[in-house]
């Protein structure tokens, strides 16, 4: 969990953050938000879920940041 007043919606064996939504497209926002999480929590590797999608790996998108 992050100290800063952000809640991340789930924390996978502390090393993937998983961000789920209910949304009829993912936005850029989407993935700034999941970037800003992975950055401030020290984490590479993120999923954007969006539960409102037919076919489940439709609604996926795997992010990989690079901490510089």
């Amino acid at each position: 969990m992050l100290d800063v007043g952000y809640r991340l919606d789930m924390v996978v064996d502390g090393r993937i953050v998983v961000e789920h939504k209910v949304v009829d497209a993912l936005a850029p926002v989407h993935l700034a938000q999941l970037m800003t999480y992975l950055k401030l929590g020290g984490l590479r590797l993120g999923f954007l879920v969006n539960w409102n999608v037919t076919r489940i790996r439709d609604g996926m998108r795997r992010v990989v940041y690079r901490h510089n």
